[in-house]
């Protein structure tokens, strides 16, 4: 009896330890996933991939054309990235490498939002002090990340193969090329794009800190506010239960006050940047009639070139972003139709508008319905897909020239 009991006792002993040899096992591959090795192995290396060869390509046919129509050369690889560095760039870069100045043309880079260039400087201090490098390092990041979050958005309510033809739009939409410069597009997109994600799956304080931080980058970060609490009012219609984490919906606005702190104490006044766009830029909110009914005038007083530019791509963007606003009240979440409609109306209701095409690029539920409209629609899926090459050839190769392109 004492032999049996001790073999017995002899097997639990056993038993229990191969239990728990057994959940230290799942405990320590538990944490090996949640490891950032265990992040690099979960990531989509092949949507990693396409989004690299793209961005390769425009840097590449970028610098063709630049040859072919300035008929100069680039100074070795710096060369480019510096034929990129037009218009509101060297103003960030301003920024990263001087900060906010109150005196002489500087002062008027108050109007531009601070994250990007903290981060610039941030990229520049392992790039021997180089601020262009540093902000490419940026963008180039921001948007690998803006297409993987897209994606993982996409999926919780898409098929895998719509979710990555949604990416595919994003990356070849007629002005994604400041994805991949230094403006705040792809990090924009990144942190709106995380914030809608991290709000679907529940994860209260991390759309909240992302909301806050894109408030830091632009000034639509504040639409996240009431599209985040358009998210809250639909899971409690899904759930009927009220949670305490959406009360994380209010530090969004933090980013935005401390944006304002800044103007206040660089000039004394908190909102010095409406003051300095209204003079510089004549950005003044008015009815959104007035900004398209100037566009529309510019389409037939100004010379063909600028007609074009600030005429007729400025109000068929206005049109696009309109009607694909409508449509994704139809199809898909009313938090998605208030980002739409919100910026829309943002952009639009002033009294110059510019840069239409650019700014509907951070309307992310457009290639949501892109990739869901082209999922098994050949002839669609080959009109979307020219118009938007073609374009971004277009537009590409005026930008690179130093001629307007948003």
């Amino acid at each position: 009896m004492k032999a049996q009991r001790k073999r017995e006792a002899t097997a639990k002993t056993t038993h229990g330890d191969a239990h728990a040899d057994a959940g230290a096992s799942a405990h320590d591959e538990e944490r090996r996933e949640q490891s950032f090795a265990g992040g690099l192995r979960r990531l989509d290396w092949k949507l990693v991939a396409l989004m690299l060869a793209i961005k390769l390509l425009i840097f590449v046919f970028a610098v063709h054309a630049f040859y072919l129509l300035s008929n100069t050369r680039t100074e070795g690889l710096y060369g480019w990235l510096e034929i990129w560095n037009r218009w509101d760039a060297p103003h960030y870069l301003d920024i990263a490498r001087d900060g906010y100045v109150t005196t002489g043309e500087q002062s008027r880079w108050l109007v531009f939002y601070p994250l990007l260039p903290w981060l610039t400087r941030v990229f520049a201090l392992f790039t021997g002090g180089d601020y262009l490098i540093g902000a490419f390092l940026v963008s180039t990041i921001a948007s690998l990340a803006a297409g993987l979050l897209l994606y993982r958005l996409a999926a919780l309510d898409e098929t895998e193969a719509v979710a990555r033809r949604a990416v595919w739009f994003l990356f070849i939409f007629p002005t994604s090329y400041f994805l991949h410069i230094g403006y705040t597009e792809s990090l924009f997109i990144a942190i709106s794009v995380g914030c809608f994600l991290a709000a679907r799956k529940g994860r209260w304080w991390l759309a909240g800190v992302l909301a806050a931080l894109a408030g830091l980058t632009r000034v639509n970060g504040l639409i996240l506010i009431p599209a985040l609490a358009v998210e809250a009012l639909q899971q409690y219609r899904e759930t009927r239960r009220l949670n305490p984490q959406w009360l994380w919906i209010l530090f969004a606005g933090l980013g935005f006050g401390l944006y304002l702190l800044i103007n206040y104490q660089v000039t004394g006044d908190a909102f010095a940047f409406q003051k300095i766009a209204s003079e510089h830029w004549s950005k003044s909110l008015t009815w959104p009639w007035v900004g398209i009914r100037e566009v529309a005038r510019s389409m037939w007083w100004r010379a063909p070139a600028e007609a074009q530019m600030v005429g007729v791509q400025e109000f068929v963007f206005i049109l696009l972003g309109l009607l694909c606003t409508v449509w994704t009240w139809k199809e898909f979440r009313p938090s998605y139709g208030v980002w739409m409609t919100l910026n829309w109306l943002l952009w639009t209701s002033t009294s110059f508008i510019l840069s239409a095409p650019r700014y509907t690029l951070i309307m992310f539920p457009i290639y949501l319905l892109f990739a869901r409209l082209t999922a098994r629609r050949p002839f669609w899926d080959g009109l979307i897909t020219v118009w938007s090459l073609l374009f971004l050839a277009i537009f590409v190769s005026q930008f690179v020239q130093g001629r307007w392109a948003f």
